[in-house]
């Protein structure tokens, strides 16, 4: 069993599908675990969260645990502590650690020396996180995972690919679109090709994400312009498989990545992806806490 969610590359294709199903469970009787009482998960937070802070901190409470929210102006680590010093020091007091940042290695240095489980809820590199709650949301529409078809349009960015590495794993097949220089690197655990619309051709669901994510502000405009043709409208949307669904990770702006109706749609299940991250992280730190 793994002892940190960094990439989630760590849980085995038998631990991510009994994860989905405990997901399930949880979802469907929210206080039935006290799985974290008596418990204190330490969550810091260097970049904004919407989602994934209050997801983290109701899921937590609903497990009976305490969050202890971490800001950067909170913590030494603004300051110049080292990584492994945070670690050694939280790991005295707290029973898991989680964190939003930007550096992977940053991540990588606190489970490194953490005698608790590190959970990654955001770097640049990946948000296995959000993946997590992406398959439940596929699970629950579908009633199954193998055999689905998911096509992601847009940048090739850490969502792209931590839905590469869990999509491949659950037995989804990953299509990827981004124009050039924006793709994700040459992987085993997707498809990747430049043209959204063989992309979506036949897939289960489609997915975007934001052009312009946080630290991309100075290139906003050229981002802008290469991922134009790369929006998810009905008119794309109508390429994909009967039945298919429309997901965004959130925020999104209406009018770029995704159209605004496709976004406030019926054929969207973005809402419902957004209240699964808590049900899915819930799933999440019981395995890791057990």
């Amino acid at each position: 069993m793994p002892r940190h969610l960094l990439t989630g590359e760590e849980l085995t294709r038998e631990e991510l599908l009994a994860l989905i199903e405990r997901a399930l469970e949880l979802k469907a009787e929210p206080l039935s675990s006290r799985a974290l009482a008596g418990k204190h998960v330490a969550l810091i937070f260097q970049k904004p969260s919407t989602r994934t802070r209050v997801s983290f901190e109701v899921g937590i409470v609903e497990l009976g645990g305490h969050p202890l929210i971490l800001r950067p102006d909170e913590m030494q680590l603004s300051r110049g502590e080292a990584p492994r010093d945070t670690a050694l020091a939280l790991s005295r007091h707290v029973h898991a650690i989680g964190i939003r940042t930007g550096p992977d290695g940053l991540v990588r240095e606190l489970a490194e020396h953490s005698s608790v489980p590190v959970v990654n809820m955001l770097t640049v590199g990946h948000h296995p996180c959000q993946a997590l709650a992406d398959l439940l949301t596929l699970r629950e529409t579908f009633g199954r995972l193998e055999g689905l078809t998911l096509a992601y349009v847009g940048d090739g960015n850490n969502v792209a690919r931590s839905l590469a590495i869990l999509g491949s794993r659950a037995g989804v097949e990953v299509r990827v679109a981004s124009p050039d220089g924006y793709q994700l690197e040459p992987t085993a655990d997707a498809l990747l090709t430049d043209d959204p619309h063989a992309a979506v051709d036949g897939a289960h669901a489609v997915y975007t994400d934001v052009w312009v994510s946080m630290g991309d502000e100075a290139t906003a405009a050229e981002r802008r312009a290469a991922l134009a043709a790369y929006r998810v409208d009905d008119a794309l949307l109508d390429r994909a498989a009967p039945g298919a669904i429309a997901l965004h990770d959130l925020p999104a702006h209406p009018g770029e990545e995704i159209s605004a109706d496709v976004l406030y749609g019926a054929r969207q299940r973005i809402w419902d992806q957004a209240e699964n991250r808590r049900h899915a992280q819930k799933a999440l730190l019981e395995f890791l806490l057990r």
